[in-house]
């Protein structure tokens, strides 16, 4: 049987996964530029949306196997991750 948070997990790539293809195929629909660029420019949201999204649900899952300083750190860890992710 598949532990329910892996599953959740999967589930939420494998929509990510479908976006990203969705929106190929859009791109290639609509044949300009400047649309497949806004088309682009909105799966900048899409991706860290669903980084923070799985990984909350893996903590949800790892959370009474974490220490407090364990736990601390993977915090610092994503915190980093989004702040190179979302800073311009």
């Amino acid at each position: 049987m598949v532990n329910k948070i892996v599953l959740s997990m999967a589930i939420l790539r494998i929509l990510s996964g479908s976006i990203e293809v969705f929106a190929a195929f859009l791109m290639l629909r609509l044949n300009q530029v400047d649309k497949a660029l806004v088309v682009n420019s909105s799966l900048a949201l899409v991706g860290p949306l669903i980084l923070i999204s799985t990984t909350t649900i893996g903590l949800v899952g790892l959370s009474d196997k974490l220490s407090m300083d364990k736990f601390f750190w993977v915090l610092a860890g994503i915190t980093c991750l989004l702040v190179g992710i979302l800073k311009k």
